[in-house]
């Protein structure tokens, strides 16, 4: 049960943007640039679900916000705040669902919230009447899909036990994938009742089978730490953090209604969001790429970490995008987030959405 340690149906017209920000990065016509800057001045932005060619809505964990991006104009609107730590969001229904991160035992005090760590959220589609729809947490201790050791005789955690990463919505359900409790779970959108969709096993990499590797006793292989969910057709694309070992990090294509393994893309290293494009393209972000082993030495530029991934068939290529998270393919187009992390550099307000053309990737 491994944290990250360094770090839709809903009509548009309910979504009302006002503030303005820069559209473009780069200069130059629109269709010029390869990455192009949306918006800028987001707080931790890990999370997004883009509901169409105008509107997008982005999980700021820093600022504990739900935001509603213009995708043309970059203006943005906080529909729901004072959700410290809000890791995920989608639109269904004529609601909107926001899944809070979870408690880590080894590290500083949550800030106070009214609502649990490690909670699925629903709101109107206006951002009001927001209350909680299911406790994950509770389900962990219950259920403890992974089956992994939670407390030592002291009754301290050895791990995260449940710390969502990301969220989406499917016709088989809201999936959650729960970086803590190691599997994907399912969250009826209705009821709120959790059940368990997928439990990754665990990556037995050279690195992973090394003494110290694992959080928790008794446990063979490092965690698979599930980060990204996505669905295209009736499959399910899952990725992997990998406890954040070289080449431990995996995505899954599952059969959505059954979670059943279709196909697994191996060999990467700390992969965060996951999408897919036309005719089963995939993309991935890596939030960690190119970071120090340690604490950042003087002078390190944080705009070099991180990337996203391309896996077309046998080919593979990558774009520079900095520590991305949340990547959505929608409308024929490529969004993600940018500086998600860059809050754990020292960077204020530097959190970014944006859209990535094709000819970024090299």
């Amino acid at each position: 049960m491994h944290a990250l340690r360094t770090a839709a149906a809903v009509g548009t017209g309910a979504f009302m943007v006002v503030a303005s920000a820069p559209a473009y990065a780069g200069g130059g016509h629109s269709g010029q640039v390869p990455i192009r800057t949306i918006t800028t001045q987001l707080d931790g932005p890990l999370g997004l679900d883009v509901l169409s060619p105008h509107v997008a809505l982005v999980a700021e964990s820093e600022s504990g916000e739900v935001t509603a991006v213009n995708l043309r104009t970059g203006a943005r609107t906080a529909l729901i705040a004072k959700v410290p730590g809000v890791a995920g969001v989608a639109a269904y229904g004529g609601k909107i669902f926001a899944v809070l991160g979870g408690p880590n035992p080894d590290g500083p005090p949550a800030p106070p919230s009214k609502y649990p760590p490690a909670s699925v959220l629903v709101a109107d589609r206006n951002g009001k009447n927001v209350r909680v729809l299911a406790n994950l947490l509770k389900y962990e201790l219950k259920r403890n899909p992974d089956g992994q050791r939670q407390f030592d005789k002291n009754g301290k955690p050895y791990d995260a036990l449940s710390n969502p990463f990301s969220l989406t919505a499917t016709r088989w359900g809201l999936l959650v994938a729960d970086g803590g409790g190691n599997d994907v779970l399912r969250v009826d959108p209705w009821t709120g009742r959790v059940s368990t969709f997928f439990v990754p096993p665990n990556p037995r990499t050279k690195e992973c089978l090394a003494p110290g590797a694992q959080a928790n006793p008794g446990t063979k292989g490092c965690d698979s730490v599930p980060t990204g969910v996505a669905v295209h057709g009736r499959h399910v694309y899952v990725s992997t953090l990998g406890a954040e070992k070289p080449g431990a990090s995996v995505i899954y294509k599952l059969d959505g209604r059954t979670g059943k393994v279709l196909r697994k893309y191996g060999g990467f290293t700390s992969l965060t969001g996951v999408a897919v494009g036309p005719r089963g393209t995939l993309f991935a972000s890596e939030v960690l790429f190119g970071a120090p082993a340690g604490p950042p030495p003087a002078g390190f530029d944080p705009s070099q970490v991180g990337r996203l991934t391309r896996i077309d068939g046998h080919r593979v290529t990558h774009a520079a995008v900095a520590t991305p998270t949340g990547i959505e393919f929608a409308g024929g187009r490529l969004y993600s987030t940018s500086g998600s992390i860059a809050g754990i550099f020292g960077v204020k307000h530097g959190g970014r959405l944006v859209e990535v053309r094709q000819s970024a990737f090299r």
